[in-house]
């Protein structure tokens, strides 16, 4: 500032200091926030995307019945034994395929899969990756493995959605069964006679068979095979007033889920395919058809019996050596005579006696549930024929037939129909009679003897409250010819006596003595180490009487009618 006359006069400072606006870094730094989130989102969006992804697969993949089948092509109804038990099902199911070619990542792809499957043998895996276009990595694979290959995501393992048939008791009704082919078509059993109504039913097929009941007499059944070292066995549960058949087992069986062609014969239905000279089981009908030929009554004797006879150039001799030469008709069943029934055969005559036994369908081709049943040889009853069969040899028949014999004599003479399958509409079925008024109580008294007497020949049957009636069988059978040593053991029961339910027939398929098991006796103290005979008295009535002491109780609180 200068004075100048007086006169304030104002310049401009310069000054060499020059201020700068400060630069704001908040900018800065808020672009970078910005953008880091913007990033975060993204990654955020598409794990989301990707959950929501693997949420709606994992609902699909939840529930494996939920994949869509063609049900025309591949569905079967389920079978059901009489409490709803499963016997078959039908199941949807996934195996795994891998396509080789659409692998992006190998090594990454087999760590995971290690991961799900630590028990495959990767090695194999690797070689299968490096020669193959497409393998099965596995079949019927698990929901739990199924979602977490699912949630791998990788494209080269691909889902494949099948139908399989399931059998949750395995071996246990296999010959009742039967077996199923790769495009699910029955080709044995039930399952193939029901081939068309599994396909179309709606609702589960259900049996009359029973669970348990078959469980017990199969683990008898098997314990005593190997006991007596039988080839063989087999057994039927039948009710004697509807033909019901609450147990059917011929050993050895097999398991229907693993699909094999078996060739081997010894695998043959026993009870319905298999034909047997069966022994004197046959005495039975021999008694009963005089009986109701009203040509003998229980009473009726028969004196000096020979020891032997003569039939062309055979011999038929008693197979017990101290049996009285002077018996009535009942004494001879109760004894098992060969000569008296032989006797009382001739009496009825070769023409009714063989009409008697078609009629209860022993000789008779029998109308059953499956195939696989043995067809029925129509036999030339002539002297010979006539005499051997009366006690039971020079005719065969299914253990199958022999049931429904021994039924139509306890049930009161009415003729049934064995099945396996239900028909709840059964009860309003007219019954035909067969055999005259009277002929059964006297054929069950008389059987009834035969367990609960010193004569008879079944005593290890006679098991406590259940009042068993029957008639053992010991019959060589017939090889080239000639008669082998191999011996068919039968035991044909019905119980109980007051009130017949059940025919039960044991049969053990060559079977042998055993020096180390121990009978005990049930109505006094001790018991017999060995076996003394290889006959139906010392095996088959043996199991039989074990089988009922175990089933017993079942079929009195679920089976019985009281009359």
């Amino acid at each position: 500032m200068k004075e100048d006359n007086s006169k304030l006069i104002i310049e401009d400072y310069k000054s060499d200091f020059i201020f700068k606006k400060k630069e704001n870094t908040l900018n800065i730094q808020f672009n970078r926030v910005a953008f880091i989130f913007f990033v975060f989102f993204i990654i955020y969006l598409i794990y989301a995307i990707h959950l929501i992804h693997l949420g709606s697969r994992k609902n699909k993949i939840k529930n494996i019945n939920d994949l869509s089948i063609n049900r025309d092509q591949l569905y079967r109804a389920d079978i059901v034994d009489i409490n709803n038990n499963y016997l078959a099902k039908t199941v949807k199911s996934i195996d795994i395929g891998l396509k080789t070619a659409d692998i992006i990542d190998k090594k990454k792809l087999l760590l995971s899969l290690n991961i799900i499957f630590p028990k495959k043998n990767f090695k194999e895996i690797e070689k299968k990756i490096e020669t193959k276009k497409f393998f099965y990595l596995e079949k019927k694979i698990s929901e739990e493995n199924y979602e977490k290959i699912m949630k791998l995501g990788d494209k080269s393992l691909i889902p494949e959605e099948k139908v399989l048939r399931i059998y949750p008791q395995k071996n246990l009704f296999s010959h009742i069964l039967g077996q199923i082919d790769d495009d699910n078509s029955g080709i044995s059993g039930l399952e193939k006679s029901l081939n068309q109504n599994l396909r179309q039913s709606k609702n589960a097929i259900k049996l009359t068979v029973d669970k348990d009941i078959q469980f017990l007499i199969r683990k008898e059944l098997l314990k005593y095979q190997q006991i007596f070292k039988s080839k063989g066995s087999a057994a039927i549960l039948m009710n004697v007033n509807n033909g019901n058949i609450l147990s059917l087992i011929s050993l050895p069986d097999f398991n229907p889920n693993k699909r094999k062609n078996i060739t081997d014969v010894n695998f043959i239905n026993r009870v319905t395919k298999g034909t047997y000279e069966l022994g004197s089981v046959f005495k039975t009908f021999t008694f009963a058809s005089a009986l109701n030929e009203k040509i003998i009554e229980p009473e009726t004797e028969f004196l000096d019996l020979p020891k032997s006879l003569k039939c062309d150039k055979y011999r038929i001799r008693e197979y017990d050596k101290e049996i009285p030469t002077d018996l009535t008709a009942e004494q001879i069943l109760i004894r098992s005579g060969n000569i008296g029934s032989v006797r009382m055969g001739q009496m009825v005559g070769p023409e009714k006696f063989k009409s008697f036994l078609e009629n209860i369908g022993v000789l008779s081709q029998i109308d059953f549930d499956f195939e696989e049943v043995a067809l029925q040889k129509n036999y030339d009853f002539g002297k010979c024929r006539l005499a051997t069969a009366s006690f039971g040899h020079g005719v065969a028949t299914t253990i199958l037939q022999l049931a429904k014999g021994y039924a139509i004599l306890s049930n009161g003479g009415y003729e049934i129909k064995p099945t396996l399958i239900l028909n709840e509409k059964q009860k309003n079925i007219k019954k035909k009679r067969i055999l005259n008024e009277g002929v059964s109580e006297q054929v069950v008294k008389a059987l009834r003897k035969i367990v609960n007497t010193e004569e008879g020949t079944a005593k290890f049957a006679d098991v406590q409250s259940y009042e068993v009636s029957g008639k053992t069988g010991t019959a060589d059978q017939p090889e080239g010819g000639a008669y082998s040593q191999a011996k068919i053991n039968t035991f044909a029961s019905i119980f109980p006596s007051s009130n017949p339910q059940f025919v039960f027939v044991v049969m053990l398929d060559t079977p042998k003595k055993s020096d180390d098991y121990y009978y005990k006796y049930r109505h006094q103290k001790g018991g017999w180490k060995g076996t003394l005979y290889n006959t139906a008295g010392w095996t088959s009535v043996e199991v039989l009487g074990k089988v009922i002491e175990k089933i017993g109780p079942i079929l009195a609180t679920k089976y019985i009618e009281v009359k």
